[in-house]
């Protein structure tokens, strides 16, 4: 339950703090869920600090995401409370900051995550300049013992930039959820061309929608942009947001599944479509590089050109490929790259740099 400890009394603590939450439809969304489950079915006792425990404002352009409102005195309040074992910060939002902040305070080791590439995420948001942005990103991650990075093409690309203690933590996709369905779901004109998540301008979904291409573009989830596209390209078939089997279902139905964002580190919905046995057309950028290989997909700064390629792709080859992306092996990774500390009373006592992985060889 969020804002309260799950699992049993003496196992190990760990806080995670996110300032990406639900109602939020997105891969870190997804993902921390995923990482909380996955670590109380290995006995840790979880406790989320999420927006939805403090008084928050809607964000200016993007209103399902809330940020939060003077964290601070709450989140000190809240981890001294829970005296946790681990802190794991996720984001670098206003809970993020606040989290940081505590930790940097009393001496605490502490790892974080980065799941966007935030500079270019901003610049096309905001217009600041991508040097701001990561300056604001290495003072946020390089005091952290570990910063989980998604991909070895991004930790390559933080590397040149000033970042240290990386690691790279693999993606995952739920393979019970996302595997082929039959192609029945959709009954439009083929081929069927899909882009599924946030509707949202970092996504430039406008050079999919605007592709000279045969057959029917689909548009699966929701976001700020979505009633402004669903007006200004009529032809597209934009279905909202989907979840779960039916969600597996539609993607199923696609015959390639176009995926034109240059912000993502990753990209979690190129692994679940492929997981349904559909190939990816992506521009080759950092995300779909390191994802889409093996036969999987198609890589071009020229769109349409992708999209061709991938038709030609097999189905078996994304199914494999997708099946060694496990939740198992994202797990191991992220409980490796925490930091242990212990409390003395009331005061928090740094135990070392070193995880618990490491400190169970030891």
């Amino acid at each position: 339950m969020v804002g309260q400890w799950t699992q049993e009394k003496d196992a190990l603590k760990i806080t995670i703090v996110t300032d990406a939450w639900e109602p939020q439809v997105n891969g870190v969304v997804t993902t921390m869920k995923r990482i909380r489950t996955g670590l109380e079915k290995r006995g840790y006792r979880v406790l989320m600090i999420t927006p939805d425990q403090f008084r928050s404002v809607p964000c200016p352009g993007y209103r399902e995401i809330r940020l939060s409102v003077k964290p601070y005195r709450k989140i000190c309040r809240m981890i001294q409370q829970a005296k946790p074992d681990m802190i794991h910060i996720a984001t670098e939002g206003p809970l993020g900051i606040a989290a940081r902040r505590f930790c940097i305070k009393h001496g605490l080791p502490f790892a974080t995550s980065m799941h966007t590439r935030f500079a270019e995420y901003i610049r096309m948001r905001m217009l600041i300049r991508k040097e701001w942005t990561c300056r604001f990103l290495r003072w946020f991650h390089n005091p952290a013992a570990c910063t989980l990075v998604r991909t070895r093409t991004q930790l390559l690309e933080m590397v040149r930039r000033g970042f240290t203690n990386l690691k790279v933590w693999p993606g995952a996709v739920d393979a019970d959820v996302f595997r082929p369905y039959s192609k029945d779901a959709l009954a439009f004109p083929r081929p069927i061309s899909m882009y599924m998540g946030r509707v949202a301008v970092e996504k430039s979904l406008g050079d999919f929608l605007d592709l000279d291409i045969p057959g029917t573009k689909v548009v699966v989830g929701g976001g700020p942009q979505l009633e402004k596209l669903k007006t200004q390209y009529p032809d597209a078939k934009f279905m909202g947001p989907k979840f779960g089997e039916e969600l597996a279902r539609l993607l199923s139905a696609a015959d390639v599944f176009v995926f034109p964002s240059r912000t993502d580190t990753f990209g979690l919905v190129m692994l679940e479509a492929m997981a349904c046995g559909v190939p990816v057309a992506a521009y080759p950028v950092p995300g779909p590089i390191d994802v889409v290989t093996g036969g999987t997909g198609a890589l071009e700064e020229d769109l349409k050109k992708a999209v061709f390629k991938a038709l030609a792709k097999e189905s078996a080859a994304c199914i494999e490929l997708a099946g060694k992306y496990t939740w198992k092996r994202s797990i191991d990774r992220f409980i490796s790259a925490q930091v242990a500390f212990e409390w003395i009373g009331e005061v928090p006592l740094r135990k070392g740099y070193f995880s618990e992985a490491e400190e169970l060889l030891m």
